[in-house]
């Protein structure tokens, strides 16, 4: 079965620091990851083709990613990040797809989960920039804590034409089992047809050291639940996933997850849905 990744990073920190890997749990990740680190560990689980996710808000990385996805036969898709508030983001955007590389552009992504207004992605500026991404024929990926969940859902109803992606699946609070009142949450956004969503992250969300299928199978099934494969794809979320399993070790558990789908639905969660959401080349 043809599988696309897509979710995961790299990273140089001699290039400049990921400032978010702090303390000594992190510690593991706080080191250079590469594009030469990921290709033996996805050739040897059969991936085809990866989508490569910004880590910082530095608009110097997203040229840097796409440039990256130009001189690689395994990235088929950049998910950047610009500056969504500023006046001039249409423009800034034309600027990314004209760069090398920048044909594989396909979404946009800033770090909502550290905004410390819940409603960030309500606000007027930030509403201007949602509405340029949609106009630049780009994805806008989520990357949001439960608690900001509820200001997903009245974003993406308030721009249709903008396809929202859920990376992480909103990072339910599964070290705790405690699936209230995320699944609720998640039910609503998935409600609206412009939105999609990533089974991704899950194991970082668990116990790291001691996380099981069992762990994850409820918060995978509310997903399923609400989404339906055609609107799931999967994604390792690598390096971060190191923390708590390996490249194969996630890819193992998702495919074990969806042991209970048909042939086409679950090839619509490992490729056909991040081809057809992102736009992504034949492959």
């Amino acid at each position: 079965m043809t599988v696309v990744d897509a979710h995961h990073h790299v990273w140089d920190l001699t290039v400049r620091d990921q400032d978010w890997i702090t303390g000594p749990e992190l510690a593991p990740i706080r080191r250079n990851f590469t594009l030469a680190d990921l290709e033996p560990e996805v050739r040897a689980a059969g991936v085809s083709a990866t989508v490569l996710v910004q880590t910082v808000t530095v608009a110097d990385e997203t040229p840097e990613l796409l440039a990256l996805a130009a001189a690689s036969d395994l990235v088929a898709g950049v998910v950047g990040w610009t500056d969504l508030t500023a006046p001039g983001v249409a423009d800034e955007l034309a600027r990314l797809r004209e760069l090398p590389g920048g044909e594989q552009l396909v979404g946009i992504r800033h770090q909502v989960q550290g905004e410390p207004d819940p409603g960030w992605l309500l606000r007027p500026d930030v509403r201007r920039g949602l509405t340029a991404v949609a106009e630049a024929g780009l994805v806008y990926d989520l990357v949001v804590k439960p608690h900001q969940l509820a200001a997903c859902v009245r974003a993406a109803a308030g721009i249709p034409e903008l396809t929202f992606v859920l990376d992480h699946l909103g990072k339910p609070p599964i070290a705790d089992h405690e699936p209230q009142p995320w699944a609720c949450d998640v039910r609503a956004l998935a409600a609206l047809p412009n939105t999609a969503a990533k089974l991704s992250g899950l194991v970082t969300e668990a116990d790291w050291a001691r996380w099981t299928l069992r762990d994850l199978r409820p918060y995978t099934e509310t997903a399923l639940e609400a989404f339906g494969p055609a609107r799931l794809m999967f994604g390792s979320d690598w390096p971060v996933c190191r923390l708590a399993a390996s490249y194969g070790e996630v890819l193992d558990s998702a495919r074990e997850l969806t042991t209970g789908l048909d042939e086409g639905e679950r090839h619509e969660i490992f490729a056909g849905t991040a081809r057809r959401i992102y736009g992504l080349s034949a492959l």
